[in-house]
């Protein structure tokens, strides 16, 4: 029987699906604020933005 290859653990929510997005450069420049700010990758940004914005639509 084959040994189980090393790697990556599953995840219980992988993520499959891409988004592009067009920005401008003063979206860019928050952008890059935002992430130095909070230690973060720009996909960890754009989720926190758009939980945050849907939270909000939640309130309404």
């Amino acid at each position: 029987m084959a040994q189980k290859k090393m790697g990556r653990p599953p995840s219980d929510n992988p993520l499959k699906d891409r988004i592009f997005v067009l920005v401008g450069d003063d979206t860019k420049q928050k952008l890059k604020e935002c992430k130095e700010a909070l230690g973060a990758t720009t996909s960890d940004v754009v989720r926190k933005g758009i939980d945050m914005v849907h939270d909000s639509l939640k309130k309404k």
